[in-house]
């Protein structure tokens, strides 16, 4: 029987199949009665799933990665699907492919790298031509680079989702810079390159996304900077002479100001017209994708509105049924 994925199942859809699972938590409801929650994940999404008067040692039997056959029903709830489930299994990785449950760029990476590799090998700067050279001979970064996602949870989370984050930024950078001449092309967008290096080595993304120890204790943005150091050292090597310091400096900027403000963790605020463009180009990107993402995966038909969203505290517009009337919802 072909499984189903996340994105075609519906309120009240029984369920007998195998899913990644993550983020395995056990809680106490306020009566002190135990149940297991986590994520149960398919390279097409997720959803959340919990089982009741669940025990500490059906919780201390799978770690997260592993592979779950679950038993239960779909059922909605405050706007959004989960699983209740009555039992599960555990299923050894040989038995299934494990490309199947891990989320992923539905375009060709190929053929992303591709556009990536064009854009930055034409760049007219010599240096930073040369520098680019220096991080794509490199193969343990490639390979990283274009398996990453772009994070865990809010946008482009899925393997690949770097690599395609990037590469929207670049195709937009070539777009707005024409209507601003003042910009330097190619400062913005080896930036655009730039900006997310660090996540290479911060996130961890074979199976379950999450943080490496260094990740955790350092963050993209400080990786990002040694990551640069270190490639910026080699580029004599191909040019012959030193890398210009200015140069240097304002890519440095471009990472460590990329988030835009200090509440979001930028350590300066953006201070050049490049370094300011890259915010935005960022911000922009990641925020469409993230609403158009929960306007899509939404499984509500019933109501025009998306569920209130904790992240970007708001409700999203999905747009009135045929024959409908604007109703307060």
């Amino acid at each position: 029987m072909t499984r189903r994925t996340v994105q075609q199942l519906a309120d009240g859809d029984a369920l007998d199949d195998v899913f990644l699972v993550g983020d395995k938590q056990l809680r106490a409801n306020r009566n002190g009665v135990l149940y297991l929650q986590m994520v149960l994940r398919e390279r097409t999404g997720a959803i959340g799933g919990r089982m009741w008067k669940a025990t500490e040692p059906q919780f201390l039997s799978f770690e997260d990665g592993d592979l779950l056959r679950v038993k239960g029903k779909v059922q909605l709830y405050q706007g959004t699907l989960q699983v209740i489930f009555t039992g599960f299994e555990a299923v050894p990785h040989g038995e299934v492919n494990i490309a199947d449950f891990v989320p992923q760029t539905e375009q060709d990476v190929s053929k992303l790298f591709d556009r990536l590799r064009a854009v930055l090998l034409k760049l007219a700067n010599p240096h930073l031509r040369a520098l680019v050279e220096c991080f794509l001979i490199d193969d343990a970064f490639v390979h990283g680079f274009c398996a990453a996602p772009a994070g865990i949870r809010n946008h482009h989370a899925y393997r690949g989702g770097l690599l395609e984050h990037v590469v929207t930024m670049l195709d937009g950078a070539d777009r707005l810079v024409p209507l601003y001449p003042e910009l330097n092309r190619d400062l913005l967008l080896m930036g655009v390159f730039l900006h997310d290096i660090g996540k290479v080595r911060e996130l961890s993304y074979d199976r379950v996304f999450g943080y490496t120890d260094e990740g955790q204790l350092i963050g993209h943005v400080v990786m990002g900077v040694e990551m640069l150091n270190e490639k910026v050292a080699r580029v004599p090597d191909l040019t012959g002479e030193p890398f210009p310091p200015e140069l240097f400096l304002r890519l440095k900027h471009t990472i460590v100001s990329h988030h835009g403000s200090y509440e979001f963790g930028a350590p300066r605020l953006p201070m050049t017209p490049e370094a300011i463009a890259l915010h935005f180009l960022d911000n922009l990107d990641a925020k469409i994708h993230s609403v158009t993402r929960d306007i899509r995966e939404d499984r509500n038909s019933a109501s025009a509105w998306t569920p209130y969203n904790q992240n970007t505290q708001r409700r999203l517009f999905k747009g009135l049924r045929e024959g409908s009337e604007p109703v307060a919802d």
